[in-house]
């Protein structure tokens, strides 16, 4: 009966969550600075609105805009949801322990060289993120680090790559105006130029996250456990960080350094559903996703026709939920 009922809920939160994404999907393509109604996008839709404005602004800024929203918010989450499981830390996340800024330093690198899209620039994004999380992962284990340790390494690295980022901004001005919103999250500049590879590497790594649910579940054991069970802990912990690399390193390739993201999904959704990988994926994949895209919707419309980078939105929202986990969960060794 008490199986039942988990699965009846588990049910019931897969519906939210599939609600949730169509319904930040609608009001994304929507609502904004010009504002559509639901007569005025059919309309644009079709054969006769095709050079109309509203298809111009539907084509070339809201779709790319709601679809790297999506995308970017289901990769973070699911990104946060294998570093918390491989590094067992609730704590853990592509932003708070220096993988977005690894995969930052990448693109700034890029962006100075003249590469603003296309497949060179999500593959530096993710050398950046993987060399990130593994000098981080390494690190901790060769020095026992705590928990609480493995966090302020984190802090460390991600100073150390600002300042690195910093530096090729100073020495190379042209990209000065670009780096204030990528370093805070902003989805005004989603191009497919720069989301077509992205997606390929985000939906990628998202499947093969999905059939290998069991195996991160028992890697969250601890390496005595997972190798009693017959897991090579060493092949399966890179591989899980180079799958969490390629998903942060591809959403900072189209949003920059969002904050918070898959720190505030993968602990909300553990908490409300389930602990078990095989639902904590596609379930943090479906609210992260709706949650992102309804904060960008919501940086639009909030001071219009002004905007704000959405990574303000979620640093207010995101700040305050790290230091609640970081009290209550006692650094991450208590049940947050």
């Amino acid at each position: 009966m008490r199986r039942l009922r988990k699965n009846k809920r588990i049910g019931y939160l897969y519906a939210a969550a599939v609600g949730m994404l169509l319904l930040s999907a609608v009001t994304g393509i929507l609502l904004g600075a010009a504002g559509f109604t639901a007569a005025e996008l059919m309309r644009a839709l079709g054969p006769l609105g095709a050079d109309s404005p509203e298809a111009m602004i539907l084509r070339y800024a809201r779709l790319p805009r709601v679809a790297a929203g999506l995308l970017c918010g289901a990769a973070l989450s699911v990104s946060g949801v294998v570093i918390q499981g491989v590094l067992a830390n609730r704590l853990a996340s592509p932003s708070v322990i220096g993988v977005n800024a690894g995969a930052g330093l990448a693109v700034t690198l890029c962006s100075a060289l003249g590469v603003v899209g296309g497949w060179r620039l999500s593959l530096a994004a993710f050398l950046g993120a993987f060399a990130a999380v593994m000098a981080v992962s390494l690190g901790a284990k060769k020095w026992g680090a705590s928990r609480g340790t493995v966090i302020l390494m984190g802090v460390a690295m991600n100073s150390l790559l600002g300042a690195f980022s910093d530096a090729v901004t100073i020495l190379s001005p042209d990209i000065s105006i670009m780096r204030s919103d990528f370093r805070i999250g902003d989805f005004s500049a989603a191009t497919y130029t720069k989301l077509v590879p992205a997606a390929v590497v985000i939906l990628t790594a998202l499947l093969v996250l999905l059939t290998l649910a069991n195996e991160l579940d028992v890697l969250a054991l601890g390496d005595d456990s997972a190798r009693g069970l017959g897991l090579n802990t060493g092949a399966a912990r890179t591989l899980f960080l180079l799958l969490a690399a390629a998903l942060a390193g591809a959403a900072v390739s189209v949003a920059g350094l969002l904050s918070f993201v898959g720190l505030l999904v993968p602990h909300a959704v553990r908490r409300i559903a389930t602990g078990e990988a095989r639902h904590l994926i596609p379930l943090s994949a479906l609210f992260g996703a709706g949650f992102v895209t309804l904060c960008d919707t919501l940086s639009r419309v909030i001071l219009a026709p002004y905007e704000l980078p959405v990574g303000i939105i979620m640093a207010f929202l995101g700040a305050p939920f790290f230091l609640f986990i970081l009290i209550k969960g006692k650094g991450g060794h208590g049940r947050a």
